[in-house]
């Protein structure tokens, strides 16, 4: 009978999906075969905006933007004990620019190579993920730009409604790490291919349709048609849709970054890290709008669309000034530290920090002076 009992109690036991009781801000942990895991985080972000072209024209060079609420969350399942599928996503809202959404998502397999059982304690990950930021439609309304000393260099700029570019696109990637007793280091690479699409939208503000208007009017001056110039400029203007969309190419991105793990005892652990960020700026290969209003020139002057300036030459002419790079790229450097303390086997809460340091381009609205985040983070396993 007691034979029984143990036979039954050992296939049990087999049965039961196993799960990982490690830590899990351990950058080498791992889920086993069966096992679950999540990490929800939320954070309060501080920034303080750079003086690029894009921030001095919207007079925003300086500003301070507090609280910026950040959420953040990362589950995995284990398939095998090497093999666990994981996603990533992040939410950021905004409120002193009006800008909320997604921010970062992610769904993809990473498989453990080594596992350090016979390559001297080093593991290795390789994993692919797919990129979703063609989940949402990139949103933005153009503008005149707020600062009227800058209106003949920068005449018209973008407030983004979201955090969204609109592409889909695939990371591939790769770490490597050891443990020596308490204190474990790792390093990792990655490098992403985005897909270009026309997947946004962009909302044309009635102060942008003004200068659109313009535009158009000084198109003519120095022409026999000059003096029709305003009404064309203000009948191009009205013709204009609330919204259209353009063309975006495809980009390359890249990360890589090294992290650090010391566990004080089987209670408390710290964590920290360096991470680089390679941000591409968006290209505008072309400019989907619709502008029909030849009536409307024809009856302010028969010779204007007689002389080549009908909508279609007009359009691609405003068309054109939004061709080709943004120059809004950049490139940021991370610093991230953690402490954390298991409440028990499978629950534990982390306290974390993180200090960004960045280079901008001058059309970027990314770049800061200062960007600095304090949050929570609970991890579980099941």
């Amino acid at each position: 009978m007691k034979k029984t009992m143990k036979t039954a109690a050992a296939l049990a036991v087999l049965a039961t999906p196993a799960f990982a009781t490690g830590n899990l801000e351990n950058p080498l942990y791992l889920p086993k075969a069966g096992g679950i895991y999540s990490k929800t985080g939320v954070g309060m972000m501080y920034k303080i905006a750079d003086d690029s072209d894009a921030m001095k024209a919207k007079n925003h060079d300086g500003a301070v933007e507090f609280p910026i609420w950040r959420a953040a969350e990362e589950l995995g399942y284990g398939i095998t004990d090497y093999l666990t599928i994981r996603g990533k996503f992040g939410y950021t809202y905004d409120g002193d620019i009006d800008r909320k959404g997604m921010h970062e998502g992610r769904l993809g397999l990473n498989w453990r190579v080594f596992d350090g059982k016979t390559t001297d304690g080093i593991v290795w990950d390789v994993y692919a993920d797919a990129f979703l930021g063609g989940v949402s439609k990139m949103k933005a309304t153009l503008i005149m730009s707020p600062n009227t000393a800058t209106l003949a260099s920068y005449p018209l700029s973008f407030n983004y409604a979201n955090y969204a570019n609109g592409r889909y696109g695939a990371w591939l990637g790769t770490q490597v790490g050891k443990t020596w007793d308490k204190f474990t280091a790792a390093a990792f690479a990655e490098i992403e291919r985005t897909f270009g699409n026309d997947n946004n939208e962009i909302t044309i503000d009635s102060s942008a349709r003004q200068v659109i208007a313009g535009m158009i009017a000084n198109k003519f001056a120095g022409t026999a048609l000059a003096a029709a110039g305003p009404a064309v400029g203000a009948a191009y203007a009205n013709g204009l849709p609330a919204t259209f969309n353009v063309d975006t190419k495809s980009t390359w991105e890249y990360s890589a970054g090294l992290k650090g793990f010391y566990e004080f005892n089987p209670a408390w652990s710290f964590g920290g890290g360096l991470t680089y960020k390679h941000r591409s700026a968006n290209t505008i290969e072309g400019v989907n709008i619709d502008v029909d209003v030849d009536a409307a020139l024809n009856a302010i002057n028969p010779a204007i669309v007689a002389s080549g300036n009908n909508s279609a030459a007009l359009t691609k002419g405003v068309a054109q000034g939004f061709i080709g790079s943004l120059k809004d790229g950049w490139d940021e450097y991370i610093l991230t530290a953690a402490v954390a303390r298991k409440l028990s086997e499978t629950v534990q809460v982390a306290l974390y920090g993180e200090y960004t340091f960045d280079s901008a381009d001058a059309k970027s609205q990314n770049g800061t002076d200062v960007k600095a985040e304090l949050g929570v983070r609970l991890n579980a396993q099941f």
